[in-house]
């Protein structure tokens, strides 16, 4: 390892680290706007220069790589000369209109100007005027503030994969735009806000919306997919004012989707803030009193065969638990989470998780996609393939629909008989599989709804089987979960067996009391109209339409809840905001029942229900680590598939769940992609 001397300090760092690299790991502070660690150098910005011995010029240290030997100066007068003309020069053309810019607070430029800029400019020239770019309804641009660092190029082009902005022309005419007038397409566009140092790119649903200093950060969890990304909730009083991401290098690193950052508007509109009960047809207003008392009342006179609980795809591990003990105590078995209808059992974890790990992507060398889509069903996962793609050179091959994966792949067809002949030996693509050391298969979750889901495990474990997918330190089965509470669901048991009915079957049955929690994906289902309906949510969506009891919960962002990342991490969420009108935590209305019925489930606050959910499924225990699933290396006994088609389940990305189909910004963002759906 080279060994260089940094402002007298000798330092032994790793093989092909830059200057600037070595600084930070040393924490020595280079200032910088160009350089971002996940992206390509590009030496832009200047801001970087360091002094370097026996060199006859200063050094933009982000380029530069390390020698051993080399002495390095980065605080020299010299150098403070450097950086007070590299930003003197930047400051030319900036507008500093810093008391209407939404970055002041957060802006790299005022930051640096501050410590490494002179006290006063000496240029009194007209300053230069650049355009405005319509990059449709998520981004708001104000380009004139531009500094040319070229971070949100190289991240469309590196990280999401749509090559959609680029700098024409050059010296001061130089501007950055997109190639051609309109929104950029990426499900990951929203990153470049955070990405840009100064105020040329900000979020357009926040313009003008609140100041950095004014709000209140609370960290958190995101629940609209399962990937689970760690995000900020920033809030002001209590609205919602922005959702940021969070620093989580084995989950998200430092992205979020589009979904996730900008559909926070809509947990404004089309809230359930007062219980309701349907009285001649309509649904009324009621007290919490009053409708416990009604759906007490109806469990007393109920068969315990004919009670059942539906979980909807946002639903957190506390609402499950709580709803699973209170039907157990009433006699019942009747709970699934698995609202799509799928029959997919939790026999064998490592069937219904992501056992290679998100992080683990970065070591493949070969994927099979099965039925998938993962750039709408995980966006930050796909481009977590598409970072193995490009670093490992890693194949990628697709059975099943054929779309824009923003990277290279061999589609083999939509015909899952197609994965039959891999299992075989007898497909082209056998010689790719063969020679993959580390080679993982994705089987989405569209394919698993269908009967024929048996068939598809089968002859995806016999793939894994007769090739390298399994070996130690290695386990490249994968199942891609898309919603946020199948896992956790799974995990504590919140779904049917032999003797119990599955979603499928209560919606069929006449129920004496059906609860749906959160459930609002139901349209493959129709409801018989005799059951008896209560539903618990947040939104006045498709499940509280078909409700005769409407009780109020609290949104994602409004409680403290568990869930279970599809890889299997447990995480927690915490509360930003207080909940709406009279809302309550879905378990504390459980308990509210139990209480009125005679029960008791054990708990009473949720100190109390986590230390049962925990007593009781110790794989909860754990925050924040992924518990590896054990592999069964059989496939069984042989199942026949019974499709002749792999489909994708979402036909439109940004709307996928109650909160983004009730978000503004989801619809606009619906209108104006949607000749791309």
């Amino acid at each position: 390892m080279p060994r260089i001397t940094i402002d007298g300090q000798e330092f032994e760092v790793a093989d092909g680290m830059t200057i600037i690299q070595a600084c930070e790991a040393n924490g020595i502070e280079i200032p910088k706007f160009c350089y971002h660690e996940r992206l390509a150098i590009a030496g832009n910005c200047r801001m970087c220069l360091v002094k370097v011995e026996k060199m006859p010029k200063p050094v933009a240290s982000c380029g530069q790589p390390i020698a051993d030997g080399m002495v390095v100066h980065t605080n020299t007068q010299e150098v403070k000369k450097m950086r007070e003309g590299v930003m003197e020069f930047l400051l030319i053309n900036h507008p500093l209109d810093c008391p209407i810019c939404d970055q002041a607070g957060e802006c790299d430029l005022q930051d640096q100007s501050m410590l490494y800029g002179r006290a006063e400019g000496r240029y009194k020239e007209n300053k230069r005027s650049v355009v405005d770019k319509e990059m449709g309804p998520l981004i708001k641009t104000q380009m004139t503030r531009c500094i040319h660092c070229t971070r949100c190029v190289r991240f469309l082009e590196d990280v999401a994969g749509t090559c959609e902005l680029g700098a024409v022309n050059r010296g001061e005419d130089m501007e950055i735009t997109t190639y051609v007038e309109k929104a950029i397409s990426s499900e990951l566009s929203g990153n470049i806000i955070d990405l840009c140092p100064v105020g040329a790119l900000t979020s357009k649903p926040y313009a003008f919306k609140a100041r950095s200093w004014e709000l209140t950060k609370t960290e958190s969890i995101d629940v609209l997919d399962a990937v689970g990304s760690n995000i900020r909730i920033d809030s002001r009083g209590n609205e919602v004012m922005r959702i940021l991401p969070r620093l989580n290098e084995d989950v998200n690193e430092e992205w979020i989707s589009d979904r996730t950052r900008f559909s926070y508007d809509a947990l404004k509109y089309q809230r359930l803030d007062t219980p309701m009960v349907k009285v001649g047809g309509k649904l009324q207003k009621s007290s919490w009193d009053e409708a416990l008392n009604l759906i007490a009342d109806k469990l007393k006179s109920s068969d315990p065969a004919k009670i059942g609980a539906i979980a909807g795809d946002l639903v957190d591990i506390e609402t499950m638990f709580a709803a699973k003990k209170l039907l157990n105590a009433l006699g019942s078995n009747n709970h699934d989470c698995r609202q799509d209808g799928s029959l997919q059992d939790n026999s064998d974890r490592s069937l219904y998780t992501f056992n290679t790990t998100i992080a683990g992507i970065d070591n493949a060398d070969f994927c099979l996609i099965i039925g998938s889509n993962p750039r709408h069903e995980a966006s930050i996962l796909n481009a977590r393939l598409r970072k193995a793609r490009i670093n490992n050179n890693m194949k990628v091959a697709l059975v099943g629909e054929k779309v824009d994966l923003t990277y290279d792949y061999k589609h083999l067809g939509t015909s899952p008989w197609i994965l039959k002949q891999i299992s075989e030996g007898s497909h082209p693509i056998c010689t790719q599989v063969e020679k993959a050391k580390n080679p993982m298969l994705i089987i989405g979750s569209g394919p698993l709804v269908d009967g024929g889901h048996e068939g598809i495990i089968y002859y995806a474990k016999k793939i894994a089987s007769k090739y390298n997918f399994i070996h130690e330190g290695w386990n490249g089965f994968n199942v891609l979960q898309r919603v946020a509470s199948r896992v956790g669901g799974m995990d504590i048991g919140f779904i049917s067996d032999e003797n119990s009915m599955s979603t499928r079957s209560m919606f069929s049955t006449q129920m004496d009391v059906l609860f749906l929690l959160g459930a609002d994906e139901l349209n493959k289902h129709t409801l018989n109209a005799s059951s008896f309906v209560v539903y618990i949510g947040h939104h006045g969506d498709n499940g509280a339409a078909l409700a005769d009891v409407v009780l109020p919960a609290p949104a994602y962002t409004e409680k403290d809840g568990t869930y279970v990342n599809l890889e299997g991490r447990v995480q927690q969420g915490y509360r930003a905001v207080l909940p709406l009108g009279e809302a309550k935590p879905e378990w504390q209305t459980f308990a509210d029942l139990a209480s009125i019925l005679g029960e008791n489930l054990g708990f009473s606050n949720l100190k109390e229900i986590r230390k049962l959910m925990i007593s009781d499924n110790k794989i909860l225990e754990s925050l924040d680590i992924v518990t590896p699933s054990t592999y069964v290396n059989d496939a069984g006994k042989m199942k026949e598939l019974n499709t002749d088609t792999l489909y994708n389940p979402i036909a439109n990305y940004y709307m996928t769940d109650v909160i983004s189909r009730n978000s503004k910004t989801m619809a606009e963002c619906t209108m104006v992609h949607k000749s791309s759906f």
